[in-house]
């Protein structure tokens, strides 16, 4: 009676660890998780079900709003989107510190992606999630990702990075906008001018990081963009192309900024789906 008790206990005991498991790598979402002290320093968190440390891909989501607006909830979409399309990714979408009032100006983003990217690695065994990392950003967020990619290879360098309409290089949008407001929101999110800050504005700019060995990248720009010029795509694959990095350069004929039709939505997600494959599967 005492063996067959041992063993009755055993079992229960080996069938609850079993269950405990599988749910505890179950699909999960986590919302609003805080990556640094201030209020606009965190994520939301989709995990797919059966991840591990050593196959499930991450994607990292950044909105956009001109770096001094916008929410991560904008992005909310494109997860659904990418949740479908792509169900084997763990999505982490991102908010990040807004220059306002003369406060967070740059490179304040650019180091809330750096913290957000680095917390995200570290708990790589607790959300059982490989080092295999890419970003997609929107416009601004578009612009951190590029800067990000390219310009840091620590704690993990990225498998690929995918740009909506984001801008590249940050001088010459200020010396030829396609509006007279540009210049006024990148004077007011850096501090300064070309002429008086120099070394922001190209501390700041994709382009000037650029290297062989950058990450595969896939650039979605609309014709029509008074936003963000599509010369901003055109000059950063240019750079892209002369240093053999891999990359695909989509322009949309009349498209405006991310004012897109569904149809072009469809062939973008598309399209990176086609690239996901390719460069970061």
């Amino acid at each position: 009676m005492r063996i067959l008790l041992i063993s009755l206990v055993a079992a229960i005991s080996l069938f609850s660890c079993k269950k405990k498991d599988k749910d505890a790598n179950a699909a999960q979402t986590l919302l609003n998780v805080k990556y640094g002290t201030d209020a606009k320093q965190a994520m939301d968190i989709y995990l797919p079900s059966g991840r591990s440390t050593t196959a499930t891909p991450v994607l990292i989501l950044i909105h956009g709003g001109g770096w001094t607006e916008g929410s991560r909830a904008d992005l909310n979409a494109y997860v659904d989107t990418l949740k479908r399309r792509t169900p084997q990714y763990a999505i982490f979408n991102i908010s990040y510190r807004l220059a306002a009032n003369g406060q967070n100006l740059f490179p304040s983003q650019e180091q809330d992606v750096k913290a957000a990217i680095e917390f995200i690695y570290n708990k790589r065994e607790e959300y059982r999630i490989s080092d295999r990392f890419g970003l997609i950003g929107a416009s601004a967020g578009a612009h951190l990702a590029l800067l990000h990619a390219y310009k840091y290879t620590t704690p993990v360098k990225a498998k690929a990075v995918i740009s909506f309409f984001g801008p590249s290089e940050l001088v010459q949008m200020y010396n030829n906008p396609p509006n007279p407001l540009v210049p006024l929101l990148l004077a007011s999110v850096t501090g300064a001018t070309p002429t008086t800050n120099l070394t922001i504005y190209q501390q700041s700019s994709p382009f000037n990081f650029v290297v062989s060995s950058s990450a595969p990248t896939l650039l979605l720009h609309g014709s029509n963009d008074i936003v963000v010029s599509s010369s901003q795509s055109a000059i950063l694959q240019d750079k892209l192309n002369a240093v053999a990095v891999p990359n695909q350069y989509v322009l949309y004929p009349g498209g405006g900024h991310g004012d897109w039709s569904p149809s072009v939505y469809y062939d973008a997600f598309n399209k990176i789906d086609a690239f996901l494959k390719l460069y970061h599967p």
